[in-house]
């Protein structure tokens, strides 16, 4: 399926047609760019949260995780003990997953670490794709390649968790790593996203 025109005139990537959540992300946020270590701390725990359910069941609770994990400051997430776990696992605001919720602490602690050499936003676009896909319709689109499963070995040899390759390329879009829209998108090459 190619871009969807919804009921306003304009032509978006299929699951962000409809009116909502979902196209208000598509519109404004998705496939670009972000800076910072704690945008990029966010993006990689919110994507974590997601596997295996709904992005807008994730978009919906966003503001309940910006809480719960103190804006996603990686030096006070890293010291999250175990009444933290428990007060987390409590909190029916986020998605309440053990191992999602461990994956969190443990990559907050990874990315202090990460300090010390370029940094996560470096690390992560060091592994951007020399040539960007250029999709035109959503059975082209990919949910892994070999830049994502680089980035997911090389996350996980540095302390990373829950950073498996189908995740990371679903950060990778939502970054803007590349440019994820389809072609006739909109917002194609509108986002600050490498070029293609």
């Amino acid at each position: 399926m190619g871009p969807v025109t919804g009921e306003d005139g304009i032509a978006r990537c299929p699951w962000g047609s409809g009116p909502g959540v979902m196209r208000d992300y598509h519109d404004t946020e998705w496939g670009n760019r972000v800076h910072g270590e704690s945008a990029y701390l966010e993006r990689l725990t919110l994507e974590a949260f997601q596997s295996g359910l709904s992005w807008s069941t994730i978009l919906n609770k966003r503001e309940n995780f910006r809480a719960a994990f103190a804006g996603f400051d990686a030096e006070v997430v890293a010291a999250y003990d175990d009444a933290d776990r428990a007060r987390l696992m409590a909190d029916a605001g986020i998605v309440r997953n053990r191992l999602k919720v461990d994956a969190a602490i443990i990559n907050a602690a990874a990315t202090v670490a990460l300090r010390e050499r370029e940094g996560l936003e470096a690390f992560v676009l060091s592994f951007a794709p020399d040539e960007p896909p250029a999709w035109a319709d959503t059975a082209e689109m990919a949910t892994t390649s070999p830049e994502s499963k680089a980035l997911s070995k090389a996350l996980k040899k540095v302390g990373f968790a829950f950073v498996g390759p189908t995740t990371m390329y679903a950060l990778m879009e939502a970054i803007g790593v590349f440019d994820p829209h389809l072609v006739g998108c909109h917002r194609r090459g509108a986002s600050g996203a490498q070029p293609s």
